[in-house]
């Protein structure tokens, strides 16, 4: 067990506790110990001033991919876990699409991800099986015979470039489909990269009626739209495709009034070479977890989409509640997870730099404002910006 970590005189946002001003915390034996002003450090503590910065529940991504067992050239347990540190995640939720597939229902229990469920019977079984278990299921939304060879946003642009495009109805099908079988089962469904305009309504839609959804809005759809693609660029190819500015503007809509209410980064490394293929043999994704916060910060909370204590809930709070996972919150004696912001902090995007074992990312270049200084798993600091 690390020794008691006293954080003195931070911004302290925790919107389970709706929390918002200056205090200190304090971790001890894994556990949120106190949270208060003038906070006595106990004997054999560090002390870390935090004026300046911003103190929340340790962020987490319900989205990502590790690679391991079978892409350790691209990213391994240790790498990813290292580059979530960095970007100020304490908790991460692998993606079971290695090689082999994770199944051993040992190690994951209802899984499958990157290939969507196509048999409609067999997507009702899962919703009424982790129902019975009070697990969501978590879905890609896409319909393979729809989606096809595209490669990109079907569209101008796809015809301008002279490549196969994925039209928005390949995503909005399942989408449709999925929340319609979790009204049907009683079921949590979970849909991951929500990208489509109509998709953000049919949600919004079915949550009014009462159908138990979240959805995820990604970094990348958040900030980005298909006119990155143009010079055939395969930093800018993932799946879903990046969308038109109507259907940006939209995931932004929607994940401002809680239509979406997650935000994940769908962490999905490649190596170099993959990458340098042509666009259409190309692998899709983008690596996600080292920019995160410094996009979200820049371009949706300074921009007036979200205000910050929104962020942190769509960051950690409600990630927890969701996937029933321990954190996403400061309250005494909860886990001491603890992310620390510098909300002014201005730096460049360096792919060079990152922990991660790739380097695949739309947003080299890019001048950001804001970025994890610490991060705290357990009561242990295991990044120091």
């Amino acid at each position: 067990m690390s020794a008691p970590l006293l954080l003195r005189g931070g911004r302290v946002v925790d919107p389970s506790q709706k929390l918002d001003g200056t205090h200190d915390v304090l971790l001890a034996d894994g556990r949120v110990a106190a949270l208060g002003d003038d906070l006595e450090a106990p004997e054999g503590a560090r002390t870390i001033d935090c004026s300046g910065l911003v103190l929340t529940p340790g962020l987490i991504d319900v989205h990502v991919h590790l690679r391991e067992p079978g892409g350790e050239h691209k990213e391994t347990i240790a790498s990813g876990a290292r580059a979530a540190a960095a970007g100020g995640f304490t908790a991460v939720c692998a993606m079971p699409n290695t090689d082999p597939p994770i199944d051993d229902p040992a190690t994951v229990a209802i899984s499958d991800d990157g290939s969507p469920v196509m048999d409609s019977g067999l997507m009702r079984l899962a919703l009424e099986y982790a129902t019975a278990f009070g697990i969501p299921v978590a879905d890609h939304p896409e319909d393979l015979t729809l989606s096809g060879r595209g490669v990109m946003n079907e569209g101008l642009a796809s015809a301008r470039l002279g490549l196969p495009g994925k039209p928005n109805v390949a995503e909005e099908m399942h989408i449709v489909r999925d929340l319609l079988l979790a009204e049907l089962a009683g079921a949590h469904i979970h849909l991951q990269h929500i990208s489509t305009r109509f998709g953000v309504e049919s949600i919004r839609r079915a949550r009014a009626r009462g159908v138990h959804v979240t959805a995820e809005a990604s970094p990348h759809h958040l900030t980005l739209t298909e006119a990155a693609v143009e010079g055939y660029r395969t930093e800018a190819k993932m799946n879903p495709p990046l969308r038109t500015e109507a259907d940006r503007a939209a995931v932004r809509e929607g994940l401002a009034d809680g239509t979406l209410d997650i935000i994940a980064t769908d962490h999905a490394p490649h190596h170099y070479d993959e990458k340098e293929a042509a666009f259409q043999d190309a692998p899709n994704g983008v690596v996600g977890l080292e920019t995160a916060v410094g996009l979200i910060l820049t371009h949706v909370v300074d921009e007036g989409v979200l205000d910050l204590p929104t962020m942190v809930e769509r960051m950690s709070c409600q990630p927890a509640r969701a996937f029933h996972l321990e954190g996403g919150t400061l309250t005494v004696g909860s886990v001491a997870d603890v992310t620390v912001i510098d909300p002014e902090a201005v730096w460049t995007v360096d792919p060079t730099t990152f922990r991660s074992r790739s380097r695949n990312t739309p947003f080299g270049g890019w001048k950001l404002k804001g970025r994890a200084r610490y991060t705290v798993v357990g009561g242990a600091l295991v990044w120091e910006g």
